[in-house]
């Protein structure tokens, strides 16, 4: 169904289209103006709408940078209800300041700053005023921001629907034309499988990479699973039966992962973002309490639990043995990813 309605609204396609054709020629002729700034700016985005694994692989970039920077990232703070400039602190939620905001703040706490603000332009200024020491700032999901310039443009695209084969909404996925490609610096193929050096060729072929752009491939690690309001790592988990929930916008490769040591009883699909409900909760535990006696795992993401923690969640949420799967990834030659990054940001400074 959904795949005919997209094509019975192709006519909209050239209409949206059309307008980030000329909003990108506006930016490009320099009718429309882009913020320069005295500080190293990364951003990392896509061409498409969601699902490329871009939060882990920002993850990625703060690790390899944390440690020699005053680090800050800057996102819009998607599906927040506050609005305007916020710095992440320990009473931040995920209704303050989005799912992945929160996500990078939990998993680094202090060693990184984090903000949210809808005005990129206005985010960076008020990073730096408030937070003059800060000397790197990651914009996260920003590449069709092209109000802000961006010293060093990553692009993410999946090797199951590379931005080649797709089209621009609504009947693909794509935000923009594929020829937005030509501002990456550098282009990461992600959720690869195992390549070799001829399929990855072909892959390349394909993208077409200008003189001055870098082609990388990851692939996506799983990690251990971790109780949802403990650091701790669980014990005795293996093949017991799990109900997955999720609110991602591709779910598949976690549940191919899943499936391979455990039996899913259930798998709770929600729409990417989804703002969780308290009868959402009430229903994952009452299938729970019917296979009670095969001690099952309710298992989500790192970037859903960030909408479970929740102080009216808590209590029921404590009750039943809710797991995070936590997730990363590894670049393909990385040692030659980290030097350009590195490079960048010192030549930069």
């Amino acid at each position: 169904m959904m795949k005919w309605l997209r094509f019975i609204l192709f006519p909209f396609g050239f209409l949206f289209a059309g307008i980030t054709f000329l909003r990108n020629k506006f930016y490009d002729w320099n009718i429309f103006k882009s913020s320069k700034f005295s500080i190293p700016i990364i951003n990392i985005g896509n061409l498409s709408v969601g699902g490329t694994g871009k939060t882990p692989h920002t993850a990625y970039l703060i690790d390899l940078l944390k440690n020699d920077y005053q680090l800050f990232t800057l996102s819009r703070g998607y599906g927040r209800k506050k609005r305007g400039f916020i710095i992440a602190d320990d009473q931040s939620v995920a209704h303050d300041i989005g799912d992945e905001p929160l996500l990078y703040y939990k998993r680094f706490g202090q060693e990184i700053g984090v903000a949210v603000e809808t005005n990129r332009v206005m985010g960076v200024i008020e990073i730096c005023r408030e937070q003059p020491e800060t000397n790197l700032i990651l914009l996260d999901d920003a590449y069709q921001h092209r109000a802000i310039h961006a010293g060093l443009n990553i692009l993410i695209t999946t090797y199951e629907k590379p931005f080649y084969q797709d089209y621009i909404l609504p009947v693909g996925d794509l935000r923009e034309w594929r020829a937005g490609k030509k501002r990456a610096d550098i282009i990461i193929v992600s959720k690869c499988p195992d390549l070799s050096e001829l399929e990855k060729g072909k892959i390349i072929t394909q993208i077409a990479p200008a003189q001055h752009q870098s082609v990388f491939f990851s692939k996506i690690n799983y990690g251990q699973l971790r109780s949802l309001y403990s650091a701790k790592e669980s014990d005795n988990i293996n093949g017991r039966p799990i109900i997955l929930v999720t609110a991602i916008a591709n779910a598949s490769y976690l549940r191919k992962f899943l499936e391979k040591s455990h039996r899913i009883l259930c798998h709770f699909e929600f729409n990417d973002h989804y703002d969780f409900k308290e009868t959402d909760i009430t229903e994952v535990h009452n299938l729970f309490d019917k296979f009670v006696s095969d001690k099952p795992l309710i298992i989500t993401t790192e970037k859903d639990a960030m909408r479970l923690f929740r102080a009216d969640f808590e209590s029921a949420l404590m009750a039943y043995p809710w797991m995070i799967q936590d997730i990363e990834v590894e670049v393909d030659r990385a040692e030659e990813f980290n030097q350009l990054v590195k490079t960048h940001v010192e030549k930069n400074s």
